[in-house]
This record gives structure tokens, C-alpha cells and sequence, in this order.
């Protein structure tokens, strides 16, 4: 039984002989055309010469890989020694080492090259939608100042009314000396005010224009149709859109209310009392006083509101670096898996053929070796042996004698390497070989 089962073993191995054979140079030719595709997504140059170095690459990777599974699948399965085994399996380990270095990943490129520049692109849209974001909140930050500027020059020009039309702080109507300066200050808020708001008109412009470079960029990751023409507009567009974020940053505010603020105070200049008694001055100088120190009041909450914006962190210059679809499907692995398993696995799964030959002749020899001789030989074997035995005799020989004297000197001989037939002392005569 054991006898037929390995003859069955030998028969199964030599019919997918062919098949094997036919199986590595598919994958070998897979392999090549991948790669091919690959190369070309990273060459530079002149469309003949980057068709001839993509050949004459996917041509070496095909012929470099059908070869080493061949020699794998002709070698490994016969070496049965420990050491043996171990330096094969190193050796697997470094070519296929090689295998992916030289191809896999361009086969990765091929297979998801496409996609991992879009993704590439996506991520891209998204860090400049958040920097967009960012610079327009910074420059609309020095806005919420606005309802506290309105409110002083309303105050200012109220005073001004009341005093012009009641003589409500000095006690004496008319438009004197208080009123030209309460109309004065609420004049500066009112200036300030005009300057907000034409800055809110330029802000919204600028975020209307990077929104609408946005858009576009996103439309040239979803769009159909080869990645490198719509990679190339969206640089174009990633550079149209720093503009705008950069114009964003210096658009702001902030620092004209910051000086703005600082004259309120610094250059407060009061007007001369003009009242025609010593009394109404005096109640002038009063009135001007108290404008003045609401005036340094007005200053320092408005100093110290702009400090607060200017204290923002700024949208830091964002650079936009074009990759390759080799690069991209690097530095996205983790994104594109099953591309990379289908990458190795393609260059990879010859060694599976060659660990199932190795399985099979492993069981092949272990079923021999429970055998006596005599049930290993084939009808063919004993009918040569049988034909070599009359050939000696009618040649005079006595094997009988001959193997008599074999025998004795066997008794006083060193023993040789010659392996013996008889299966008890065959264990002895290799005493390396894996069991």
C-alpha cells in the first residue's frame, strides 16, 4: 500500500511538472507587465526612451523572477538536511526580499497608483480648506471690534448733540469748544468704523475667490480621466490659492485698530476753552478733562482687544509637493492594502509551489525508507538486475564467491561511504540526512 502511494506521489509530481513550469512563467509574465506599467508612471524623458528602459526593466524583472522560483522549485524540495534547509530558506527570504523591492511596489503603483494620487490630493484640499478657514477667522477676529467702536462714536456724537442743543455738560448751548472735540473723537471712532468695514468687503471677496479655488481643486479629485493632466491643473490651483490665503493674512485689521487706538490717546488734543466768562472755561476744561479720560479708557480696551488678535497664531505657509504614483502609493500603504497583498502575492505565490513539491517529496522519501529493498525496486529495475546477472555469469564470474569475499573484507575493512541496501544499517550510513 505504502509502495503505491508513493508511486502515486511520483506519478502526481510529474504530471504538474508542466504545469508548475506554465504556472511561474504566467506569473512571471503578470509580474513583468505590472511593473512595466509601474516604471513608466516614474520615468522621465522622451516617450521612445522611457518605453525602452520600462521593456528592458519588466523584461529583467520577469526573466529574474522565473528563474530564481525555478531554480526554488527544482532545489528546495531535494535538499533534506538541516543545515541545507536552513541556508535555502535564507536564500528564499533574501530573493524574495529583492522580488518586492524591484517589483512588488510597482506592481502596487500600477494596480492603486491612480487611486493613492487622488487620495493624495484629497488630503491636500482638506489642509487648505482648514488653512483658508483659519486666515479668515483671523481676519475677522478685528470685526467683533466693530460693535464696540460704533457704540463710542455713537456715544461721542450724542454728547456733541446734547451739548450743542441743551448744554448738557457745560450748562450753556451752543457749539463751542467741548462740542468740536466730542464731534472730533466721535469723527475718529467713525473713521475707524469706514476702515472695518471696507476690510469686511475686501475679506469677503478674498473667501469667496478661495472657495472657489476650493471647489475647483475638489472637482479635480473626482473628476473621470487620467490623474496626471488633472494633477497638473491642481497645482495650478494650489498655487492661485496660497495667494489668497497670504493676501487673508495681511487683509487683517488688527494692526491699523492696534495704532488707531494707541492715537486715541497719544494724540489727544483738547481745544482751547472758548467761553466768554472765566466760569463757562473753567467748566470746559472740566468737561474736556472727563472726555479725555474716557477717551484713554476707550484706547486701552481697544489696545488691548487687538493685542488679543494679533496674539493668533498665524496660518503657516503650507508647501505643496507633486508626487509620483509610486511615491504616493508609499507614503498611502496603509490606505491601500489589498493593492499591496495583490502586488506580493502575484511575485510571491511560486513560493507556495515550491513548499508544496517540498511537502510531497518529504512524504515521498518517508515512504521509501519504511520499505525494504526489495519492494522499492520496479518489475524494470529486477529485470536489468536480472539481465546484469546472467551478463556476469556467462562471463565465468561466481558471484556467490565474489560476495562471500566481499563479506570478509567487509569484517577487517574501515567502512566506506558506499550506502548500504540493507535498510537496517542504511539509518547508519547517513546519519545527517533529515529523517
Amino acid at each position: 500500500m505504502a509502495l503505491g502511494a508513493s508511486q502515486r506521489l511520483h506519478d502526481g509530481v510529474a504530471a504538474v511538472e508542466t504545469m508548475t513550469r506554465f504556472a511561474l512563467a504566467v506569473l512571471a509574465l503578470a509580474s513583468g507587465v505590472y511593473t512595466y506599467l509601474g516604471v513608466r508612471s516614474i520615468l522621465d524623458g522622451s516617450p521612445t526612451a522611457i518605453f525602452f528602459a520600462a521593456i528592458i526593466y519588466s523584461a529583467s524583472v520577469s526573466v529574474g523572477i522565473y528563474a530564481f522560483w525555478s531554480y526554488m522549485a527544482r532545489f528546495y524540495p531535494h535538499v533534506t538536511t538541516h543545515t541545507g534547509r536552513a541556508a535555502m530558506l535564507g536564500v528564499m527570504a533574501l530573493g524574495a526580499a529583492m522580488i518586492i523591492a524591484m517589483s512588488s511596489w510597482l506592481n502596487a503603483a500600477a494596480l492603486a497608483g491612480s487611486a493613492a494620487l487622488e487620495q493624495h490630493l484629497a488630503e491636500t484640499v482638506e489642509d487648505y480648506t482648514a488653512d483658508l478657514d483659519q486666515a479668515h477667522q483671523n481676519a475677522l477676529a478685528a470685526q467683533s471690534l466693530l460693535p464696540d467702536i460704533q457704540r463710542a462714536s455713537e456715544r461721542f456724537a450724542q454728547l456733541a448733540a446734547s451739548e450743542r442743543q441743551s448744554g448738557a455738560l457745560t450748562g450753556t448751548t451752543g457749539s463751542g469748544s467741548v462740542v468740536q472735540l466730542l464731534s472730533q473723537m466721535s469723527a475718529q471712532m467713525k473713521e475707524l468704523e469706514n476702515g472695518i468695514n471696507a476690510s469686511r468687503e475686501q475679506l469677503t471677496m478674498l473667501f469667496n475667490e478661495g472657495q472657489k479655488r476650493l471647489e475647483t481643486m475638489r472637482t479635480l479629485v473626482s473628476a473621470p480621466g487620467a490623474i496626471e493632466p488633472r494633477a497638473d491643473q491642481f497645482s495650478s490651483e494650489v498655487v492661485a490659492l496660497t495667494g489668497v490665503i497670504a493676501s487673508l493674512g495681511q487683509t487683517s485689521i488688527a494692526p491699523s485698530i492696534r495704532r488707531a487706538a494707541d492715537d486715541l490717546s497719544l494724540g489727544f488734543i483738547a481745544p482751547v476753552a472758548d467761553g466768554g466768562d472765566a466760569d463757562l472755561i473753567n467748566r470746559q476744561d472740566r468737561v474736556m478733562e472727563t472726555v479725555r479720560t474716557s477717551v484713554a479708557a476707550q484706547s486701552k480696551v481697544l489696545s488691548e482687544a487687538a493685542d488679543e488678535i494679533l496674539t493668533r497664531a498665524p496660518v503657516s505657509e503650507r508647501r505643496f509637493v507633486p508626487l509620483s504614483s509610486a511615491e504616493a502609493v508609499l507614503r498611502y500603504a496603509t490606505d491601500f492594502i489589498p493593492a499591496w497583498a495583490g502586488a506580493i502575492s502575484i511575485d510571491l505565490l511560486p513560493g507556495v509551489l515550491v513548499f508544496i513539491l517540498a511537502a510531497v517529496h518529504g512524504a515521498i522519501r518517508k515512504q521509501e525508507e519504511r520499505l525494504p529493498f526489495a519492494e522499492r525496486i520496479t518489475a524494470a529495475e529486477l529485470l536489468q538486475a536480472l539481465q546484469v546477472q546472467r551478463a556476469v555469469t556467462a562471463n565465468g564470474i561466481n558471484l556467490e564467491e565474489m560476495g562471500a569475499q566481499a563479506k570478509t573484507e567487509s569484517n577487517v575493512e574501515e567502512p566506506s561511504n558506499i550506502t548500504s541496501l540493507d535498510p537496517r544499517t542504511r539509518v547508519k550510513d547517513r546519519p545527517h540526512e533529515d529523517r
